[in-house]
């Protein structure tokens, strides 16, 4: 093997490793990274994680869930709000979801969750 060889495999490895950083920011900059599954630890735990929703790709809504309260809250690139505060948890849907892995919400219910929240984003700025 002579030098034009290695340097052609360095290029060639130089280039791959270039385009797997393109492709992962962009997949972190769509939005696609965010959907992975949370891992499930034993135990009694006192926080969890129940929903993530993507509103764009900068921001996302996330629905929290402490002892028998649950949180809304917007994150986004430069700042969080928290949207809803102690939500009371009705115990019959948390033993549901505890049964059920994942239910489908209907689209109504998606659209009612955005218009509290764009209101109280209003309310909040002004």
């Amino acid at each position: 093997m002579d030098f034009a060889e290695y340097l052609r495999f360095c290029l060639a490895l130089g280039f791959v490793l270039v385009l797997i950083a393109i492709l992962a920011a962009l997949v972190r900059r769509s939005g696609l990274g965010d959907r992975l599954a949370v891992a499930k630890t034993t135990g009694e735990r006192r926080l969890d994680l129940i929903e993530v929703r993507p509103i764009d790709s900068k921001r996302k809504l996330v629905l929290l869930r402490r002892d028998d309260r649950e949180h809304l809250v917007l994150l986004g690139s430069s700042q969080d709000l928290l949207v809803e505060s102690d939500i009371p948890v009705d115990p019959n849907r948390a033993s549901k979801e505890n049964e059920v892995a994942e239910a489908e919400v209907p689209a109504g219910q998606d659209a009612n969750l955005v218009n509290r929240m764009l209101n109280k984003m209003r309310s909040v700025g002004s």
